[in-house]
Formats: C-alpha cells, structure tokens, sequence
C-alpha cells in the first residue's frame, strides 16, 4: 500500500484580523498516498485554493497539522520551509507567475539555482525539451503564447523534481484544447516520475482524470465518489 504524502490534521484558518476575519478552513482533514492524483472541486470562494496553499506552506494555519513528504510544515521555521518548498513542492498557477525580465530558460532554472544545482542551465534546458519548448529557451514570456506560458511554468515546477505537484486552475487561461495538452504533461510526469499530484479546478473532465476527488465545503474537505459523480 502506498505510504501518505499529504496529511492534512484539523487545519483552521482564518484570513484577515479582527472584525474583518473570514474563517476558511474550520477543522480541514485530508491525506493523500504517495504517487496518487487528487482533484480538489467546490464553489468559488469555498476556500479550495487556500487549502493548495496551506499545502505548499505558503498559508500556515491558525491551528492544526500539516505533513507533506514525511515534513511538518506548521514545525519549520521560514527559512527552513522555504528550503524544503524549493525541493520538495512544485507549483502550478493559473496565472503563470513567469519572470518577465527573463527568458524561457532562465525561468526554468530559477529554483534550481536557488537550491545550489550545479547544472541548473542543462537541467532547465532538459525539462524545456520534455514539454516542446527546446526551441523557445530565449524567448521572453511577452514573446510566447497562453500555452507556451504554462508549459514553461509546469517545466519550472518540475526541474527540482519535487516528490508532490500542485497545480492551482493550471487550464484556467487556456483554451480547451491547450488546457488539454497541459494537463497531459501533468499527468505523464506522475506517470514517469512517481510524483503525488494535486489539482484545483472547476473543470469536471480535468478532476474525473485524478485518482480520487475531494470537496471543500463549510470549510472542511469532504470525499467525493467518483462512480456518482460520473453517472449524475
């Protein structure tokens, strides 16, 4: 049986102070096994990127435990969290956070530098490669498509080779069948590399493709069955 990746325990979180608080997760259970793909589905403002984030360690919770690679995140100080971010999680926005300033392959070798690679440009250009960009490394993001866009960040969360992937509505600027394309790299770097997937999306054909499915509602996560889902 696959050992957990992701344990989620009790999370609580509430965002704002005072009389403008706004609690988004309010007792939040989740745990995924290593190598599986989960989708995370609920309404807009239910709190389902917050969950990606308190995963990635980039939100930390007001109360609860957090444990992704075998790591209790609510335990590490910035800078440790920080470190372990860089190398064991890889990221995946809607909106592309690519650097302007740089190019393809500069974007791509970003955190591999920061975590001291050796061969950062080789590995960059190498994950490039593996998503159709090789001939596209100089160019700058204003010169590259929506499409382009993504698969240069999917290739930039990929080069650390990180043990979990989140990707948060990664088809959500992209036309149906460049948001397909996409979500076909995903999945074949879980297929080839082992990696435990997370997904946030709204798109029903995207989550029925995961593992298993989870819902955020009321501020807790709640199973989803897959079998229902489909036939409803």
């Amino acid at each position: 049986m696959a050992s957990e990746q992701i344990l989620l325990d009790d999370v609580h979180l509430a965002l704002g102070r005072g009389a403008s608080s706004v609690s988004i997760l309010r007792g939040a259970d989740l745990s995924v096994a290593q190598g599986t793909s989960i989708a995370i589905v609920g309404p807009s403002g239910s709190g389902k990127s917050t969950l990606l984030m308190v995963i990635a360690g980039l939100e930390r919770p007001d109360r609860g435990r957090v444990v992704v690679a075998g790591r209790e995140l609510t335990r590490l100080g910035e800078d440790a969290l920080t470190a372990f971010r860089g190398t064991a999680i890889g990221i995946v926005f809607q909106s592309f956070h690519l650097i302007p300033t740089m190019t393809a392959l500069e974007n791509v070798a970003v955190p591999l530098e920061l975590g001291g690679v050796a061969d950062a440009r080789q590995r960059a250009a190498a994950e490039l490669e593996r998503v159709g960009l090789a001939d596209r490394a100089t160019h700058y993001p204003t010169e590259l498509s929506g499409g382009e866009q993504q698969r240069v960040a999917v290739a930039r969360a990929l080069a650390p080779q990180p043990k979990v992937l989140l990707a948060d509505e990664p088809t959500g600027n992209l036309d149906a069948t460049t948001g397909r394309e996409i979500v076909d790299l995903v999945f074949r770097a879980q297929r080839e590399r082992g990696q435990t997937v997370v997904l946030v999306t709204h798109d029903a054909a995207l989550a029925a493709r995961c593992d298993r499915m989870v819902r955020v509602a009321d501020g807790r996560v709640h199973p989803v069955d897959l079998a229902r889902e489909a036939a409803a």
